[in-house]
């Protein structure tokens, strides 16, 4: 059967919902456009827009922390700078996330959303050309800037082990590839890979983390993926980082060839 690309999903805001894309554009030694570009930091975190360099997830608003965040919907329109949230199917708000002079309306939102945080009131953080990505560069690898690969046959191999359905969406990835055999991504570390039209090169397996016990659709904390592969398989791995050395178009549907 030959691979290929079945969904890809992009998230404009560390740690909210994903939005499902029918083709994408990749530059070479860039991830996904606007994935991650956008973070909730908290009040004490130092991020300088003007020299920005990666921090650790526990600087921001996530999954692994505030589980809550996965009952919101949220979508970013990168022409417009539209922010739009929705809570139990009903808008709850809109407002421009590049502008500076609303980006306090957001803040508050998730205030009162979150209710009482000790990290206090969160602020949004973006710098030109910079992800908030949880990866951090890989000896490897000449940046920290990767898309995210999935395999869609490793979860359902996760799913038989669990015993219950698994939303890939747990996972987070911009690419779920189809017709791999389960695990096999984790063979093309340190090789290169085409994906539509563009070329990649495989850096290393992701390592999970709590956020992948967070239910995306009920928000509930209702399976311990990682004892689950952990005891099953021996790993706490769930899809490959990829550097983009040649960039192109992907979409839905292409081939994906090593």
């Amino acid at each position: 059967m030959p691979v290929s690309v079945a969904r890809i999903c992009r998230y404009p805001v560390k740690g909210l919902s994903a939005e499902d894309m029918g083709r994408v554009r990749l530059t070479a030694g860039q991830c996904l456009p606007h994935d991650r570009r956008f973070a909730l930091a908290h009040e004490a975190t130092q991020f300088d827009p003007a020299c920005p360099v990666w921090l650790p997830k526990t600087n921001f608003l996530m999954l692994m922390r505030n589980a809550e965040l996965a009952r919101l919907r949220t979508r970013f329109d990168e022409h417009s700078g539209s922010f739009t949230i929705e809570r139990d199917g009903q808008m709850a708000l809109k407002a421009d996330i590049t502008d500076p002079a609303q980006r306090p309306l957001i803040a508050r939102f998730f205030v009162d959303f979150l209710g009482a945080v000790d990290t206090g009131t969160p602020w949004i953080v973006e710098a030109p050309g910079h992800t908030f990505s949880d990866a951090r560069q890989k000896p490897n690898s000449s940046t920290f800037k990767y898309v995210s690969i999935v395999n869609l046959a490793s979860i359902r191999a996760l799913e038989r082990a669990a015993e219950l359905p698994i939303d890939p969406i747990r996972f987070r990835a911009n690419f779920y590839l189809e017709g791999l055999p389960a695990w096999a991504e984790f063979d093309w570390v340190d090789s290169e890979i085409t994906i539509g039209g563009a070329r990649l090169r495989v850096v290393s397996r992701i390592g999970r983390c709590a956020a992948t016990t967070v239910n995306p659709s009920t928000a509930e904390r209702d399976l311990d993926v990682l004892t689950i592969l952990q005891r099953s398989f021996g790993h706490c791995c769930m899809g490959v980082y990829g550097e983009v050395i040649g960039g192109g178009e992907i979409a839905t549907g292409d081939s994906v060839t090593q």
